[in-house]
């Protein structure tokens, strides 16, 4: 999973074979060699990531010698929106697939998943999972078309070192956007080009962000109005999200003078110990080590402040349409032994640990899709093998259950881009008009809702 991909919303168009999974067949050979089932998966990380290549190809083996009724042929790749609706129209598609938490929704509209509301029955654990990303992949009347494997939400990274020399406790982040501008001004105060907050207003995503923030206080960039979808960011809460943006970043100089920044620019601040905070997923802190000479111990996450809600993303597989119902058993049962089986929890995470590889962030090896009983199994194992401090997480982790998380705008991309200027105008102009970016911005996000269907 990385949240910071520059998500793309899947636009599909329909095919010939639609209906139900038993509609027609797999364009795969149902059989393999010695009548096994044959299944098609992707998901297989390529070569240049090579400890993940190696854990995937032998989970692959391990699954096959304890399921001799099915043969697995892994395909690497995730999803690629170019060419998935060809693949299937074409037979190509494979029989269990990849999809960003951003695709479910038009996949189902499309018929291009099979139905899996009665195949799930079986499995163990699917009422484990935290509903609201199971719902992700129902339509609009509770039919189940996917299962989801990792989840993000967005919080707040922030620097330890930089909280305690600003005589902040690390240990208790903010909670509110109005904390959040107190810490800014605090750690900005230390001088030497230290930057309190940043944001980000370029290639998308300063709309991106803006989506998070209205969400943070309770609000949406878009509502369904009937069968078709409206802005919904020009009123109070819109006003309110960047009003706060315009105060730290005129009034309380808290956010540095260099402004039109994106992901990599952020992180490069906060990596040379010369940030506060910023608005990430905790996918962010292993990047922050590898790529940009950070130090586990140096950073804390927090539940997004506001605590009205979070933007959710994540990942999931579902099942091709034209599947056999012995192909739907097969493939959700690797899903299932694969991604959703706290009987493997030890073992799995073991293996990262043991590779070197991060353990203790709510991310994989150990991401934060679970509830209950199940949620703590995984936290025991989590803690069994930690070799990042998952303490400087724990104001996150004690908000993942309990905030509301809503997933990404229809034709998201498309809307980010119309915001971003509405970010930049706010960062870059001290006069910028809030109501008039707002009004323009609304205009032109109608626009681009009014294709989707």
């Amino acid at each position: 999973m990385q949240s910071l991909r520059i998500r793309r919303t899947l636009v599909v168009v329909a095919v010939a074979c639609l209906a139900t999974a038993t509609a027609c067949s797999s364009g795969t050979e149902e059989k393999a060699a010695g009548g096994k089932v044959k299944v098609t998966i992707t998901g297989q990380p390529p070569q240049t990531q090579a400890f993940e290549r190696q854990v995937f190809d032998k989970e692959v083996a391990e699954f096959e010698a304890s399921h001799p009724d099915i043969d697995l042929e892994p395909h690497e790749g995730f999803m690629d929106p170019k060419t998935f609706s060809a693949k299937l129209a074409g037979g190509q598609l494979e029989d269990v697939y990849y999809v960003y938490f951003t695709d479910p929704a038009q996949i189902i509209a499309r018929r291009q998943a099979a139905d899996i509301t009665e195949a799930v029955k079986t499995l163990p654990h699917i009422n484990d999972i935290q509903p609201q990303l199971l719902d992700n992949f129902r339509d609009a009347s509770g039919k189940l078309y996917g299962l989801p494997t990792a989840n993000y939400s967005m919080g707040l990274i922030y620097s330890r070192p930089l909280f305690t020399k600003a005589g902040l406790d690390p240990d208790n982040p903010p909670k509110t956007w109005d904390e959040v501008r107190a810490a800014a001004k605090k750690i900005a105060a230390l001088g030497n080009g230290t930057v309190g907050y940043a944001d980000y207003s370029k290639n998308n995503q300063g709309g991106w962000h803006m989506t998070s923030w209205l969400y943070s206080l309770g609000g949406q960039i878009a509502r369904k109005d009937g069968e078709s979808w409206k802005a919904d960011f020009n009123n109070d809460k819109g006003k309110a999200a960047l009003n706060h943006l315009r105060q730290m970043r005129w009034e309380d100089d808290s956010m540095g003078s260099k402004q039109l920044l994106e992901a990599q620019d952020v992180q490069r601040m906060m990596g040379a110990g010369q940030l506060g905070m910023y608005m990430a997923a905790p996918d962010n802190i292993p990047v922050l080590v590898k790529q940009f000479n950070g130090k586990y111990e140096d950073y804390g996450l927090a539940g997004l402040p506001g605590g009205q809600g979070t933007l959710l993303g994540g990942e999931g597989y579902m099942v091709n349409p034209k599947a056999s119902p012995e192909k739907i058993k097969a493939g959700l049962t690797w899903i299932q032994w694969k991604f959703l089986n706290p009987d493997r929890f030890d073992t799995y995470v073991k293996t990262f640990a043991d590779g070197k590889q991060p353990v203790g962030l709510p991310a994989p090896p150990t991401p934060d899709i679970w509830q209950g009983a199940v949620r703590e199994q995984q936290e025991q194992v989590k803690l069994k093998y930690q070799n990042v401090p998952a303490v400087n997480y724990k104001s996150y982790m004690d908000t993942a259950t309990k905030i509301k998380g809503s997933i990404e705008p229809p034709s998201a991309q498309q809307i980010y881009a119309a915001l971003d200027s509405v970010m930049q105008a706010v960062l870059t102009d001290k006069e910028a008009n809030i109501d008039q970016l707002l009004a323009s911005a609304e205009s032109k996000v109608n626009s681009v809702l009014a294709q989707v269907k």
